[in-house]
């Protein structure tokens, strides 16, 4: 049995023409994204410069599946070079990223699989047994064919093809002729779907904590998120929406592939919290009993500081914005208040104005005669102190560790700033806080990456490598990449002395508008010799939205239409003890 409002509008519009034995109107698919075996994202409406998607339900095992991929080779050979993509689509359960992948190179299978470990991809499209095929027309994402591939294979038996039922589906759809049978039952190997059966939750009885735990700190007056989850009416109202941003993965912001390391800040949701949310949306999102959790939230007011009260607040000059049009960067240099050396604990960089400011970056400004910390990477990095970007969560430093700043120390702002479509004012805050005693670790910012790269006009998959040896033992606390609109996906590997490697960490669909920092959950021991590769894929297409021109070559360059290429990372030198300025001491 189907779980209930879990058809697409597509799925029920051909099953009920093909159940009355007419024609099928033309039907919509919704939009989904999903990481396949290799780690890679993708979305669906990202083939639009496609004919047509073919997707495959594959199964690891099923024999029907198995026997289905030469004539599936095939079928890609031919119509591949004619505009068709091919995907698999893994919903079973019992298969995992590792046995997939296992699956795929045991059996030649030349096509991404796709990953469904929620199931709601294979829900919304009625999907119950592996080797089905699904033909989406990318003109409106409109379903015009599912069933077999052809009539060799059913349960227990194959034999050669007399009816080629997919090859003359996209026949037909290429040819601009409708599918003659555009419905077929295919044999596979039944799905297991245990949330199906289970009852939806309710607001008061579940969801609305999930909110409070995944989305309210963005989705809250004053926060970075368009709308505020103020109550129930409230998230009745965008639950659609909630629905459609969970299964294209655009929220929660969170972009880390989970195969790869291990974070403190971790803020995605789990398999488990995306079903919940997305089953009590297509249950009618239910109310349930008693109080309404989210209006007890908000009657609580957010702290100015995360962090508690400053030691000292520094403020930037107000910034006047244009209702409209690009702002180039603005950049400010104050002076520090302070008399003598001090070590900063902490340090939280804040806009008045979330909605406009798109970063804010500050700097130390050593005084004439003072070098900063040797640091790995640019010289750029050296007194990099504090940032806000977007997606940004206040987090205290290591313990143990801070930034020394010597009396007569200037603060540099960088700021960039995006249009709301009304004029608008910012006066960003820095608040710092002070150590009493000199702190054991000094924090240093390093950065892996390039300036000489080139990205050609309409390349939808350009991958430049950038690289570093590490010169001296350090501690690594934190990663960040960087790049800009066209950046589309980023890996940061460790190649130790010893001949191992790890993927530290992998991002698969980078969002330039959510630049997440991402904190290890216990810090990494990197020793002197190691090589730091970073990865960076870049999309110049026009099937990239955010690509400000497809049509011009793209270099290094500070503004958002040109193109950046870093892995920034959070360090400090390993057992080296700040002995050169144990006497600075704090202020208060």
């Amino acid at each position: 049995m189907l779980h209930r409002g879990l058809l697409t509008s597509a799925v029920l519009g051909v099953l009920a023409a093909s159940l009355l034995g007419a024609a099928p109107q033309p039907t919509s698919v919704d939009d989904f994204a999903l990481l396949d075996h290799e780690g890679r994202s993708h979305r669906l409406s990202s083939y639009e410069d496609r004919k047509a998607v073919v997707l495959f339900v594959q199964g690891n095992g099923c024999p029907i599946a198995r026997g289905a991929i030469p004539a599936l080779a095939a079928l890609r050979a031919s119509f591949g070079p004619r505009g068709v993509a091919f995907l698999g689509l893994n919903a079973s359960p019992q298969d995992d990223r590792a046995s997939v992948a296992r699956e795929v190179r045991e059996y030649a299978i030349d096509f991404p699989v796709l990953l469904d470990e929620t199931q709601l991809v294979a829900e919304a499209l009625g999907i119950t047994r592996t080797a089905e095929v699904l033909v989406i027309a990318t003109d409106g994402r409109r379903l015009v064919y599912r069933g077999p591939i052809d009539d060799g294979r059913h349960y227990g038996t194959q034999r050669p093809a007399r009816e080629h039922y997919l090859r003359d589906a996209l026949g037909a759809l290429l040819a601009g002729k409708p599918v003659e049978t555009a419905v077929r039952e295919a044999p596979g190997c039944l799905i297991h779907f245990p949330e199906r059966e289970r009852g939806a939750l309710t607001y008061t009885g579940g969801i609305a904590a999930l909110l409070e735990r995944r989305c309210v700190d963005c989705h809250r007056d004053g926060g970075v998120a368009p709308w505020s989850m103020t109550g129930y009416d409230a998230v009745r109202g965008w639950a659609p929406m909630m629905r459609e941003v969970v299964r294209t993965r655009r929220m929660p912001p969170w972009h880390a592939d989970p195969a790869f390391g291990r974070f403190a800040n971790a803020s995605g949701m789990s398999v488990d919290e995306q079903r919940s949310l997305v089953h009590w949306v297509e249950a009618g999102a239910p109310r349930g009993e008693g109080s309404d959790p989210l209006l007890q939230r908000v009657a609580t007011p957010e702290p100015e500081w995360v962090l508690g009260a400053p030691d000292l607040v520094i403020a930037a000059p107000e910034q006047e914005l244009p209702a409209s049009g690009v702002v180039p960067y603005r950049y400010e240099h104050l002076e520090l208040p302070i008399e003598r050396d001090v070590w900063v604990r902490d340090v939280d960089l804040q806009p008045r104005n979330r909605r406009v400011m798109h970063h804010g970056l500050a700097w130390i400004v050593y005084p004439e005669g003072h070098d900063g910390p040797p640091t790995e990477g640019p010289r750029f990095t050296s007194g990099m102190f504090a940032a806000y970007v977007p997606g940004r969560e206040v987090r205290s430093l290591p313990d143990g560790a801070g930034y020394f700043v010597p009396a007569g120390s200037k603060i540099k702002f960088q700021l960039h700033y995006t249009t709301t479509g009304r004029p608008e004012r910012d006066a960003p805050r820095l608040a710092l806080y002070f150590s009493e005693r000199p702190l054991p670790y000094e924090l240093k910012t390093g950065a892996v990456g390039r300036f000489d790269f080139e990205i050609p006009p309409g390349a939808s998959d350009h991958r430049e490598v950038a690289e570093r040896t590490i010169d001296r033992d350090i501690l690594l606390y934190q990663l960040s990449p960087h790049m800009h609109f066209r950046g589309k996906a980023m890996r940061i590997d460790a190649h130790y002395p010893d001949g191992r490697s790890e993927t530290l960490l992998s991002v698969p669909a980078y969002e330039f508008n959510w630049q997440r920092r991402y904190v290890l959950a216990e810090p990494l021991r990197i020793p002197a010799g190691t090589r730091l590769v970073v990865e960076a894929t870049f999309d110049n297409s026009e099937r990239n939205p955010a690509n400000p021109d497809p049509t011009t070559w793209v270099y290094y360059g500070e503004q958002t239409y040109e193109e950046m290429l870093f892995g920034y990372f959070l360090y400090r030198d390993l057992d080296t003890l700040t002995t050169a300025r144990t006497d600075a001491q704090g202020a208060r």
